[in-house]
């Protein structure tokens, strides 16, 4: 983790950055996280590691930890697949919005960040990865002009950056998922609200499914390389 600057919004950068550490694969599930370690190593002081480490245990990505300190907390499947079934109503419901209010600013937002996606996948840069698709699905939040869309998916947004981190590190070959984004983005820039809708349900639904067999297949490999007790 790199050294961060003072700032208001302290406490956020350091959620931020022990959560890129996570998405990453850097912190895994049962990895201890010290609070006094964390602020050595962000070069700041303990206070706005301590809010940040409450805010992450409050999302269920942190628990207390025997002992000392805390420890990411394994991704639980139902869970994962619970916020994929309430994401694909979401995002259906924002793509259908853009496509009756914003659809001539589709492209003009859009195009860019896919391009920047693909460029990620080509690198298997995975962080960019992740990054850009949060980009393309904030992107079409607020063309939706609907402010509820983007506050209520905050909420899911964390464990969505997990489940990404940890299924394309165990890729042998990153998932290229920019030509469903590109077939959204262009049924928004044509108004076809319907199809907009669909598309988007359809893509957020395939992915779940790849995800959790993913996820399945890691948590499978963990726990046989485990030693017995």
């Amino acid at each position: 983790m790199r050294r961060i600057q003072a700032q208001p919004n302290l406490a956020k950068q350091v959620e931020e950055a022990i959560l890129a550490e996570i998405t990453s694969g850097r912190l895994g599930p049962g990895s201890r996280v010290i609070q006094e370690q964390v602020a050595k190593t962000l070069g700041v002081s303990r206070q706005p590691v301590q809010q940040a480490l409450h805010i992450l245990r409050s999302q269920g990505i942190l628990r207390d930890a025997p002992g000392r300190g805390m420890e990411v907390v394994p991704l639980d499947l139902v869970y994962v697949r619970n916020m994929y079934d309430i994401r694909s109503v979401i995002e259906g419901l924002a793509c259908r919005e853009a496509a009756l209010r914003n659809p001539a600013k589709a492209l003009l937002k859009g195009q860019e960040i896919i391009e920047k996606g693909k460029d990620a996948v080509s690198r298997s840069a995975y962080e960019e990865m992740i990054a850009h698709d949060m980009a393309f699905h904030n992107m079409i939040y607020e063309l939706s002009d609907n402010p509820l869309i983007p506050a209520t998916m905050d909420m899911h947004w964390t464990t969505a950056q997990r489940v990404m981190g940890e299924v394309l590190l165990s890729d042998e070959e990153p998932r290229d998922i920019w030509q469903q984004h590109e077939e959204i983005l262009r049924t928004i820039a044509a108004g076809d609200a319907e199809k907009a809708e669909e598309l988007a349900r359809s893509h957020i639904s395939r992915a779940a499914d790849y995800m959790i067999e993913r996820l399945r297949v890691n948590q499978a490999q963990s726990n046989e390389e485990m030693p017995a007790s």
